[in-house]
């Protein structure tokens, strides 16, 4: 089989390496041509170990083509994916123009049966909105059916997810598109993945309610965790008392400094204002964005008020992304925390294993520095944002050496706080 992926971000990009690992003849569009160029020469724009030697091997035996021809591309596959932005408006809702530009291109090249995909993360009603483009823009009268395959990819194990996700959710109108869709996917069938077949509609919706579901889940344990510090409990251990029971599950329930990222706060204001828009009201989705802008706020004035006057003094930050093994910077918590730093008037060391050239752009006069230990040099403070694996066996001895003043601010309760105590930090973390 042939498919098109229209948009090589992070999502296209996966999507068509690792439909290609599958067997699948992938080919993926972009209007970047040096984007497209430096793809054709391994070179991948953004952090997600194992994609690069994914891309290499698939491009290299032909089945992962790279062209900024959408004709082509269209014409020759059988199923087409449409995986480009949509970016948050103002209002929280999500810009679909470049959504509406692909559906418009792709109806001008459609010569006979196509199975149009939704791939991006796009309100309830996008599927519909997209069919009514494209048989506007026809240019003759050809059969199409559209689906909604919504993706589930964490940033850092997206491949992982791809080859043995939780569940793989098909929404369609037509069974011969959903038999196409299936047989795409065959090779999850010989490790029984649950498919779960619906309208396009609900498909459109589950994505949503999924992310706003994990990002309450955070914002749940976040705001026990500052009940926990108030009356002497440790978040940790609530956390774990309340994952073992199996109705709720361990996952997502760790405390920090707040979500952050391509999706949670995207996802989680796009489907406030998709309820709002029909007149539904969603109180814990609201309470859940509005816990986790407090909760940035929270961690950065203990920061603040533990210094004192922060004025001049100098704070040492691991961790720049999101979150572990990516590069993505989007609504990082350290962004707004160093931001927030800098109006005090701190100054700022950083170090983050893959992140910092992202963040160079705009964040470009504080100092970057080699590894974890140099930006501890002479610093008052060391804060650990994102845990890096390599921050959690930190030579403890040496980092007190290093610093100027011995306050350690552990933002996920990575270390033990009676041995770091011993040590003579002066130690905080979150909710213990």
């Amino acid at each position: 089989m042939h498919i098109t992926i229209i948009g090589t971000g992070y999502v296209g990009l996966v999507t068509g390496a690792c439909f290609s690992e599958f067997g699948v003849f992938a080919t993926c569009v972009d209007k970047d041509e040096n984007k497209i160029e430096s793809l054709k020469q391994g070179i991948i724009p953004f952090y997600e170990p194992g994609l690069e030697d994914l891309v290499k091997r698939n491009f290299k035996q032909g089945r992962l083509k790279f062209t900024t021809d959408i004709g082509e591309a269209v014409e020759e596959s059988l199923v087409i994916f449409i995986a480009v932005g949509t970016p948050p408006r103002g209002d929280g809702s999500a810009d679909l123009s470049y959504v509406d530009g692909v559906a418009k291109e792709i109806a001008s090249h459609i010569k006979n049966y196509k199975v149009i995909v939704t791939k991006s993360t796009v309100p309830v009603g996008t599927g519909e909105r997209i069919r009514k483009i494209i048989s506007k823009h026809l240019k003759e009268e050809v059969d199409f059916d559209m689906v909604s395959n919504p993706e589930f990819l964490r940033e850092g194990a997206a491949i992982e997810d791809f080859m043995r996700p939780n569940r793989i959710v098909i929404g369609a109108r037509s069974q011969q598109a959903v038999a196409i869709m299936k047989d795409l996917y065959k090779p999850l069938y010989l490790i029984e993945t649950p498919f779960v077949i619906t309208n396009i509609e609900t498909a459109e919706l589950i994505k949503y309610a999924s992310n706003s579901f994990l990002a309450t889940k955070i914002s749940f344990i976040n705001e026990m965790s500052n009940l926990c510090e108030k009356v002497g409990a440790d978040v940790n251990i609530v956390a774990r008392g309340m994952g073992l029971d199996g109705r709720i599950g361990p996952k997502f329930l760790h405390a920090g400094p707040g979500f952050g990222g391509s999706c949670f706060p995207k996802d989680t204001r796009a489907l406030l204002k998709i309820a709002t828009d029909h007149n539904v009201g969603f109180g814990i989705v609201d309470a859940a964005i509005k816990a986790n802008e407090k909760q940035i706020t929270l961690v950065t004035e203990k920061i603040k008020n533990t210094l004192n006057d922060i004025q001049g003094k100098t704070v040492a930050i691991l961790g720049l992304s999101f979150k572990p093994n990516t590069d993505d910077i989007r609504e990082a918590p350290a962004i707004s925390i160093i931001q927030s730093l800098l109006n005090a008037g701190a100054n700022i060391r950083a170090y983050d294993p893959v992140a910092m050239d992202n963040t160079k752009a705009i964040l470009p006069d504080i100092t970057y520095c080699n590894d974890a230990y140099d930006a501890c040099e002479g610093a008052d403070a060391v804060v650990i944002v994102t845990e890096w694996n390599q921050f959690r066996n930190l030579e403890t001895e040496r980092v007190m050496k290093l610093l100027k003043q011995p306050y350690f601010f552990d933002l996920r309760n990575i270390y033990d706080p009676q041995k770091m105590q011993t040590l003579g930090f002066k130690y905080y973390s979150v909710g213990r």
